[in-house]
């Protein structure tokens, strides 16, 4: 018998037989961490004109901002609240300004966020989607040959499409233009607005109309 036994000892848990063969005690694995959920304050929110009139789409901590400074007012809400020192807020979906804003043809500033708003963070060369932090900006025409930093020659890029096209055309490197590219325009817009608004039934009745 063990001598552990006979003095009353447990056995060591360390050691263990499987087939025969002896192994070491495996302690359980913390159990992986959950994964993030996006924040709250940045879920898009639909921006409408006083007149109902869809002109943009923001994010739920802009979006607040406009209402405590009595810009706008929220016409649709989500279950979850916002808390502050003195009082709960329902986050909007769908905020409409108090006042009619004039709305210029081509109202997006030509921006990084921008080109990638709208290539919807999709690498125009590959097709492939991408996070933000994973995307980077090409110049079609490169612009060591006089490409200019337009809405016109700007696209969103990967990394990977980046470097194989290098300070080439497209055609030079093998590569093929998804879509060509053009300003982002208000029209631009209400076709992202309506895409986001087939996720949230609460934007339908402002953009199919």
């Amino acid at each position: 018998m063990d001598n552990r036994h006979k003095i009353g000892l447990r056995p060591r848990p360390g050691i263990g037989l499987a087939g025969g063969v002896a192994h070491e005690f495996a302690y359980p694995k913390a159990p992986a961490p959950a994964p993030k959920r996006p924040s709250v304050m940045q879920a898009p929110v639909l921006v409408l004109n006083a007149t109902f009139e869809p002109i943009n789409v923001t994010a739920v901590r802009r979006a607040l901002v406009l209402m405590l400074k009595g810009v706008a007012q929220a016409e649709e809400t989500n279950h979850a609240e916002v808390h502050s020192t003195s009082k709960a807020i329902q986050v909007p979906s769908v905020i409409r300004l108090v006042s009619y804003r004039h709305i210029p043809q081509q109202s997006r500033a030509l921006s990084r966020k921008n080109i990638l708003l709208r290539d919807r963070n999709t690498c125009q060369f590959c097709g492939s989607g991408f996070p933000a932090s994973e995307l980077t900006l090409d110049h079609v025409m490169p612009r060591s040959r006089g490409g200019r930093s337009s809405w016109e020659n700007l696209v969103a890029c990967c990394y990977t499409c980046n470097n194989r096209k290098g300070d080439r055309t497209p055609e030079e490197a093998g590569l093929k233009l998804q879509r060509r590219p053009r300003p982002f325009t208000l029209h631009t817009s209400r076709q992202l607005m309506r895409l986001i608004g087939h996720r949230d039934e609460k934007w339908r009745k402002y953009l199919f109309y």
